[in-house]
């Protein structure tokens, strides 16, 4: 029987019981908006107090006779092809953990591209895993990482074959994307599982010029921010399986383990009611989007001063694979100044920007946008490169040579952040061993990992960075004046 998607049973349930009229003595104690504080209804409305209730004994009954959540997970898995479809409320940052717990243990090996994002490594330190890197594609003009390639990892599993399976980050924040038909090939040759932290590509699967999604490609585990590129509201994740070389049981277990038991039902029914737009609707809204991304492309290069990364810089050999134009991601190298300073440039006149570095800001297009959003992005793109010359020089940041970026993981992840830690002067921290993770946010990639041997060039690129603008939120010392190590015995 096939699956109708013109239902939302999270949608239907919230409806239901808004029309019944229910007399709740359970959590949460605002009762339906009417305890809730004056001014926050000012400001929040009452719709999300009304839709903020409890999963079991609210939407549905306490022994979830009504399969509400069951059915809408149900839904989600047949419209992007998966066997199975959990719903988190924790982000992907949760999501990925628990695909990660249900593929390697403690002191298991798990091949990570090293252009993983902060939450796959806080997966590392909670479970024990030892991670094996594999390096991601450096483009040295470009100073960026794109995926690593299918022959990377080929080489990976060959030092390490007892290797419990494998995770790769696609798309990129950048748009950067891996071969993840050949990932899952080299995989599953040695009978373990891909996972994909595909938090960037929740909108890949309904549109046929979009690049290829995971569950499509062969992967075994896909993570997919629903908040991201897609309609829900943040923290909605979903995570998707197929296959029978990780069990369902198993992945819904070990999220278990970290999932809240409070989920939010207003987060259920963001992603309850996208899926069901993105099925009925999805492929002329993508198009939309689309076609909106390419006029925008275009009007940008037109731009002194501005270039817009586009396929032919991204991908090719040694290169990604392949390309997502929808986060539009702009090299502000030719004004002069750092993606830092145009961001900030931007946020004061009304516009934000979803990442920046040391040389590019990312504008993210969706199937939300439209000519008028679009025209006021262009115009405060013109008055930056107007503006530019008058800005205020911003410092360098000295980004490593790819050499010089990988540092030795000398000790687990695990041990070096809850083992013996000091502080020490960052100008006395070359050669030791970190104890604490430092990442430049967005786009949330760590620099420095507990148990990796510090070197000069990346706390340079560090030092360098935050004077620039960069945006260190994990460091314990937030000046970077002192940086935490393992504690010599």
């Amino acid at each position: 029987m096939s699956a109708d998607h013109t239902r939302a049973p999270v949608l239907e349930a919230l409806a239901e019981y808004r029309r019944s009229a229910r007399l709740s003595f359970t959590p949460p104690g605002h009762k339906q908006a009417r305890g809730a504080d004056p001014a926050v209804r000012e400001v929040l409305g009452d719709a999300v107090f009304l839709g903020d209730l409890l999963a079991s004994g609210g939407l549905d009954d306490r022994l979830g006779r009504g399969q509400v959540l069951e059915r809408a997970q149900e839904l989600m898995a047949d419209a992007v092809h998966a066997d199975h479809t959990f719903f988190s409320t924790c982000g992907s940052s949760l999501s990925v953990k628990a695909a990660m717990l249900a593929v390697a243990g403690p002191h298991e090996k798990l091949l990570i591209g090293r252009d993983a994002h902060k939450s796959v490594v806080s997966g590392l330190i909670l479970s024990g895993i030892e991670p094996v890197w594999v390096e991601p594609r450096w483009d040295a003009e470009r100073r960026l990482a794109h995926p690593p390639s299918a022959a990377a990892f080929e080489e990976a599993f060959a030092a390490h074959p007892d290797a419990k399976g494998a995770l790769v980050t696609s798309p990129t924040p950048y748009g950067a994307c891996a071969d993840l038909a050949r990932l899952a090939e080299v995989c599953h040759r040695r009978g373990v599982p891909l996972i994909v932290d595909e938090a960037w590509g929740a909108h890949l699967p309904f549109h046929p010029d979009l690049p290829s999604w995971a569950m499509d490609a062969g992967a075994d585990i896909c993570v997919t921010s629903i908040h991201k590129m897609g309609s829900g509201l943040e923290q909605g994740s979903v995570f998707h399986l197929q296959g029978d070389r990780v069990p369902p049981e198993l992945l819904g277990m070990r999220a278990g383990l970290l999932s809240t038991t409070s989920p939010s039902v207003l987060l259920y029914a963001g992603m309850d009611g996208w899926r069901r737009q993105m099925v009925l609707d999805g492929r002329e809204l993508m198009g939309g989007a689309l076609e909106l991304a390419a006029e925008v492309r275009a009007a940008v290069e037109e731009i002194d001063g501005l270039h817009v990364n586009d396929r032919d810089d991204f991908c090719g050999p040694d290169l990604a694979d392949d390309f997502d134009p929808l986060p539009c991601v702009i090299d502000v190298t030719g004004l002069g100044i750092t993606g830092y300073r145009a961001a900030d440039w931007l946020r004061e006149r009304g516009v934000d920007a979803h990442l920046n570095d040391h040389r590019r800001i990312g504008m993210q297009l969706t199937h939300a946008d439209d000519r008028e959003t679009a025209g006021e992005l262009l115009s405060a793109l013109k008055e930056l490169a107007r503006s530019a010359p008058e800005l205020q020089e911003a410092p360098r940041v000295a980004v490593p040579e790819p050499a010089e970026l990988r540092m030795e993981q000398a000790v687990l992840p695990r041990d070096a952040f809850f083992g013996p830690a000091e502080a020490v002067p960052l100008g006395a921290a070359d050669g030791r061993i970190a104890a604490e993770m430092i990442t430049p946010y967005p786009p949330g990639i760590p620099a420095v990992l507990p148990g990796e041997r510090l070197r000069e060039p990346v706390l340079r690129y560090l030092r360098t960075g935050l004077a620039a603008g960069m945006n260190l939120p994990d460091a314990a010392d937030p000046s970077l004046e002192t940086i935490r190590v393992v504690a010599r015995s």
